[in-house]
């Protein structure tokens, strides 16, 4: 268990009131690019501009930023505009550079996060700079790409103990393999623990990189002020169905104007603000149930259809009451009825064997229909 003692000199990273909007582009492309979308954020009232210069990308070959020749650029968002920059560093190089360029605020991204080797090294390189250079930094930490609390409170450690005062956190949700209603599952409980752990710490939300969709910005972000979130850090971009990463869940600067609007204050905390804050965490869960349904029956198809390539029957009762006692112990170990268990679990069987049998019938009339002489083209 971490001690709250450890971060209670923290010092705050934003001189704006709650809560903080924090926008910009995915990339800085180009000068004209960041410059443009800069310009048109501060319009809309935003003070701090996000933009990656280094871009931590899965696979080779994708746009992986254009480097520190961009890191001028976000120098010039500041003189021009006076807006606060910050970008995303994975190295102490990256923040040597960073900080020759002016820039102070910075973000650790999830795969850095994810590496206690990575953190330590910046954490070491900060810790040998002069108090008053290290005074002015402030990291702001994602959360690892695994949901795994005592890993992000493990790097945020790191950054303490080197001296870091100004220290902030940023949920982006966690991956997951396979198709999700989000692109990074929110896992709500873990940054609301963190912020129980340590409650001091600024927590910012980032429903781009949770959603994956801009249609879904509006909804994660009102779900976060709900849970009481210090703010947002949201991708704007001035054309971002042209942008060279992450175009389809960036929005333009009207369109974070719009979003913003839209968003309710969460009033003080009341027993009715409380259950609302539970109860949109069941509506996510359930979305994700919906989604595992919906997988589970995918799989109980594509056996079908093997079970018929082989002659094999739809229903295997032998396997069927395995499982379903195997089941019925993993939840009474998680603390569920075996009652319920075996109910939810018959009314999943019965809907694979429905699906099953339906392949069956749909080939059955795909024979006739062949017999019959009968084709597509008629």
């Amino acid at each position: 268990m971490t001690s709250m003692i450890e971060f209670k000199e923290l010092i705050p990273i934003f001189d704006a009131e709650s809560p903080v909007i924090i926008a910009g582009p995915c990339s800085a492309e180009s000068r004209a690019q960041t410059l443009r979308t800069a310009e048109e954020l501060a319009s809309a009232g935003i003070r701090y501009f996000r933009a990656g210069v280094w871009k931590p990308r899965t696979r080779p070959g994708s746009f992986e930023g254009v480097g520190a020749k961009a890191l001028p650029w976000l120098a010039e968002v500041r003189e021009k505009t006076g807006m606060t920059p910050m970008t995303e560093i994975a190295s102490p190089a990256h923040l040597r550079n960073a900080l020759r360029a002016g820039i102070f605020t910075v973000w650790i991204g999830a795969r850095t996060t994810a590496n206690p080797f990575a953190v330590q090294e910046i954490a070491d390189f900060i810790s040998s700079l002069p108090q008053g250079e290290k005074d002015r930094i402030g990291v702001l930490v994602k959360n690892p790409v695994n949901p795994d609390l005592e890993l992000w409170i493990g790097a945020l450690q790191r950054l303490y103990r080197a001296g870091v005062r100004r220290l902030g956190a940023i949920h982006r949700g966690f991956s997951a393999y396979g198709s999700h209603l989000y692109r990074n599952v929110p896992e709500w409980r873990i940054p609301i623990e963190l912020k129980r752990r340590i409650p001091s710490l600024p927590l910012i939300c980032d429903p781009s990189h949770i959603g994956g969709r801009r249609d879904l910005i509006g909804k994660i972000s009102q779900q976060a002020l709900d849970m009481r979130f210090d703010g947002l850090i949201i991708e704007s971009h001035s054309d971002p169905d042209c942008a060279l990463s992450d175009s389809a869940q960036q929005v333009t600067p009207s369109e974070l104007s719009s979003i913003l609007s839209s968003l309710r204050s969460s009033p003080e905390s009341t027993a009715e603000d409380s259950l609302r804050v539970y109860r949109e965490e069941i509506d996510i869960i359930d979305e994700e149930l919906v989604t595992l349904l919906s997988r589970r029956m995918d799989v109980a198809r594509r056996i079908g259809s093997l079970k018929i390539r082989e002659g094999v029957s739809v229903v295997q009762p032998g396997r069927y009451s395995m499982l379903m006692e195997r089941r019925v112990a993993d939840g009474e170990r998680l603390g569920l009825c075996p009652d319920f268990m075996r109910r939810i679990l018959g009314v999943i069987h019965e809907e694979s064997v429905r699906q099953q049998l339906s392949l069956r019938s749909n080939e059955c009339e795909t024979d006739i229909a062949g017999d019959n002489g009968v084709t597509e083209d008629n």
